[in-house]
Order: structure tokens, then sequence, then C-alpha cells
């Protein structure tokens, strides 16, 4: 006789209608090869009653610290979110938010490891990264430009023979030192710990360039000193796909994640949480056509 698994002869109707019956029948479902630190997520904050959130000191406009302490960002907006939708799953009108910092260098050994329960910062997926967490469905694009101080760059071959910035522990990092190599390009590129040290050696002359997010250069220019020094070239040298980056092989808990997210990109709200961050600034093509095809229906 076969297991009985809850679906009924109409297709799972019943079943997809209370969503946290489907989400604990696929806790039941994963493998037994799967950790208890990746595959237990909602279990955990069931029993804890909290939520901790991963977010880094400083990535704005995505994931930062305000002046007083407090986190910040679109993207920690979208966890907060995500942490409604756990709420209700669990029935947790109370449930806490333990904010925890990471940095570029340990944030997916963070998840990894069982010290935060969900990655809120513009992390980039990669096939590689897969191998260590899971990803959401995107949250954004966005892609690599570089910093000069007058005339901006129009292409890599301009930063031959020049000293150029990049935040160590990256794909930005990475991508940088691979393209030159291809293209042939001799630069001296130089790792820095975070984007504001990097764009004041810019500013000071210690480098000729600084490659990192647009996105992130963009706001930090625009509300630094240095804005009236620096230029930010219009090119795109990469295409970056953000997501939120969960303890792999948890189904329940990335299928509960992703609901969030195609229950915002389907609504006004998404643009509300944009315009927290990014004020009147409009989504670009890149952006609404991520809401669109990642508005998957329930």
């Amino acid at each position: 006789m076969a297991a009985s698994t809850g679906l009924n002869d109409d297709g799972g109707n019943a079943m997809l209608a209370n969503p946290m019956r489907l989400l604990i029948l696929l806790a039941a479902l994963l493998p037994a090869s799967v950790s208890a630190a990746a595959a237990q997520t909602l279990d955990k904050v069931a029993s804890s009653q909290t939520f901790r959130i991963g977010y880094r000191h400083f990535a704005p406009p995505y994931s930062y610290s305000t002046a007083d302490g407090q986190p910040a960002g679109y993207i920690v907006d979208l966890c907060r979110e995500v942490a409604t939708g756990v709420g209700k799953a669990l029935k947790l009108p109370r449930l806490n938010i333990e904010y925890v910092k990471v940095t570029a260098e340990d944030r997916f050994q963070a998840v990894r490891d069982g010290r935060v329960d969900i990655l809120c910062e513009p992390s980039s997926m990669t096939m590689s990264r897969r191998a260590m967490v899971d990803f959401s469905l995107p949250t954004f694009i966005d892609g690599a430009g570089v910093v000069t101080r007058g005339a901006p760059v129009k292409g890599l071959e301009d930063l031959a023979g020049r000293k150029v910035g990049v935040l160590k522990g990256t794909t930005t990092e990475e991508t940088l030192r691979t393209t030159l190599g291809q293209m042939h390009v001799s630069a001296d590129v130089v790792a820095v710990n975070d984007h504001p040290e990097g764009l004041k050696m810019l500013a000071e002359g210690k480098l000729d360039a600084y490659f990192g997010d647009r996105g992130i250069l963009y706001y930090l220019i625009t509300n630094s000193p240095y804005a009236g020094k620096l230029a930010l070239s219009d090119q795109y040298f990469t295409f970056e796909t953000y997501a939120l980056a969960l303890p792999r092989g948890d189904q329940a808990f990335r299928l509960l994640v992703d609901t969030t997210l195609a229950d915002l990109y389907r609504t006004e709200r998404i643009r509300d949480i944009y315009a927290r961050t990014f004020g009147k600034f409009p989504p670009d093509q890149f952006l609404n056509a991520l809401f669109v095809i990642n508005g998957v229906p329930r």
C-alpha cells in the first residue's frame, strides 16, 4: 500500500490552501543526509521564538548600520517581510528578530554553521557558493562599475598600468582579476577591507580607480565628501544577481522565503519597500523585469 502524502485527488489544492501543512510535509521529506543545522530552521525558530538575520555593517544601500547602530537597507527590509511571514506561518505573533553582523569574508560560513537563519545583504548567486548555501528568488540585479578621479573610464583596458582597488573576498574581486588576465591588461589590483576605505584611498590619490557594485558605489559617492571629485563609469562591466542566502537543503524554509518574495513582487508593496531606500528614483528595466519574472503565482 502506498504511503499517504495528505494530497487529495483534486491535485493537492487542499494542501496548497494550507501553506503550513505543506511546509511541514516538505520538512518531513528532506533527506537524512541534510545537516540538522540546515534542515531545521523553522523548528529552531519555533523553539527559540527568535529569527536571526545576518547583515553587513557597511554595504549600503542594501545592508548597513545607521548612525544609531540600527540595521537598515533595501535587502534588510525584504528580510523583515520574511520574518513577518515566518511569524505568521509558525503562529508566533511576538517573534523576536536578532540582527547578527557578518563580514564579506565570513557571511556564507555564518549561514552554513547556523549562526544566522538568513543572509540579508548583496549576495551574488554563484554555482560555487551553492555548494555551501542555497539561494532564494533573486532580490536585485546590479553590476560592476569603475570609479575614477576626473573623467570616467570607458573600458577595462583603460586600467592598464594603474592601481585599482576592489573589495576583498567578493565575486567582484574574482571577476576583476580574471577579466584583466583574460584581456592581458596589466594592472595592480589592491584588495581593501571596505568600500569607504577604497574610495578614500582613491580620493587621496593612493589608487587610480576603484572597481565595485554600481548601486553601492553610486550611493556612497552621492553621500560622501568626494562627490565632486569622483566619477562613476556609465558602463556595466559585469551583471550580478543578488539573492538571500539560506541554509542548504532546507526546502521548507526556502519555500516560505520564496513565497514571501513572490507575493511582494506581484503587488505594489515591493515598490513601497524600494522607495524607502531609493526614494523617487524608479527601478530600472532590469529590476522591473525581475519583479515580473519572479512574481510567481501561488
